[in-house]
């Protein structure tokens, strides 16, 4: 049966999943790793292979060996959803060296794949998401060595599932409701479940964002002394936040040890310890609130 002809192809924007604190229970759900990395989108169309970034930026040619790999899978045309990032050793997520590779060691991206919204001239989207994956894992028959890789479900007991992440030190889970179509925007049917943690800290100073919101910057103990690990909302209410106030000015100091340039941050001596909460991962802390002040 021939290909029905495609038109013009371009980015789609995403499919956003909602931040949940539980992963949902029921068989109507299917749950992948959540890859730790940039949300990207191939667009297949003849010889044409462009990858794109999560606001639609072309970036194509920093992300040759996947968009050479794209060219390479059988269709005309296709849309393709996924994950770019790096692994380590353990093959997890590695967000730290992810930049580093895209400039000087491309060849260790890889793209793993989770949803198709067009194909062969097919727009998918109003396909049920189990249709859609079913296609794409049909599409990629991608071996070890390609940079394309598609990203694996389990079918219910997502509960069970997110734990069993959590113990392996990943980032979290995406759960999606097996039916559901493919509609860009915040979304409801797809959820994200994020593993947390605490971890202890020093301050080295405090300044306000651009928002307004206090922000704690923070070190962390290495074997060569203090090294910077990243800034943390300042979550304290009540007694703690009035303390804490008075440490700052109590500790107060013109420049920071750990030579940090940051224009109107006020620093102090590194002698008050933090418990902080933040996203698991190695590297710089993101999503990070300062918990309690410590003795």
């Amino acid at each position: 049966m021939p290909k029905a002809i495609s038109r013009t192809l371009s980015f789609v924007p995403f499919c956003a999943p909602t931040l949940v604190p539980q992963a949902p229970a029921g068989d109507g759900w299917i749950h992948e790793i959540k890859h730790d990395g940039y949300r990207c989108q191939i667009v297949i169309q003849g010889t044409s292979v462009r990858v794109f970034t999560r606001n639609g930026y072309d970036w194509t040619e920093r992300y040759q060996p996947v968009a050479i790999a794209g060219a390479m899978l059988d269709c005309e045309s296709a849309i393709i959803d996924g994950e770019m990032i790096v692994q380590d050793e353990q093959g997890r997520s590695d967000f730290e060296a992810l930049a580093a590779a895209i400039r000087r060691a491309p060849a260790r991206l890889v793209f793993f794949a989770f949803d198709l919204l067009h194909l062969d001239g097919q727009d998918l989207r109003k396909r049920p998401l189990l249709e859609r994956r079913a296609r794409l894992r049909d599409l990629i028959h991608a071996d070890a060595r390609s940079p394309i890789q598609f990203s694996d479900h389990v079918a219910g007991g997502g509960p069970a599932f997110f734990a069993e992440v959590e113990k392996m030190g990943l980032e979290g889970i995406v759960s999606k409701r097996a039916d559901s179509l493919y509609r860009s925007g915040p979304s409801r049917r797809w959820l994200k479940i994020k593993c947390w943690t605490e971890s202890e800290f020093t301050i080295v100073g405090a300044e306000i964002d651009r928002r307004g919101i206090p922000i704690a910057i923070l070190a962390r103990d290495t074997d060569e002394g203090l090294a910077f690990a990243g800034g943390a909302v300042i979550a304290l209410k009540g007694a703690d936040r009035d303390k804490l106030a008075v440490q700052l000015d109590r500790l107060a100091v013109e420049r920071t040890a750990l030579k940090l340039s940051r224009a109107g941050a006020r620093w102090i001596r590194p002698e008050l310890r933090v418990r902080v909460k933040h996203l698991r991962g190695a590297g710089a802390l993101r999503h990070a609130s300062v918990k309690a002040l410590l003795d």
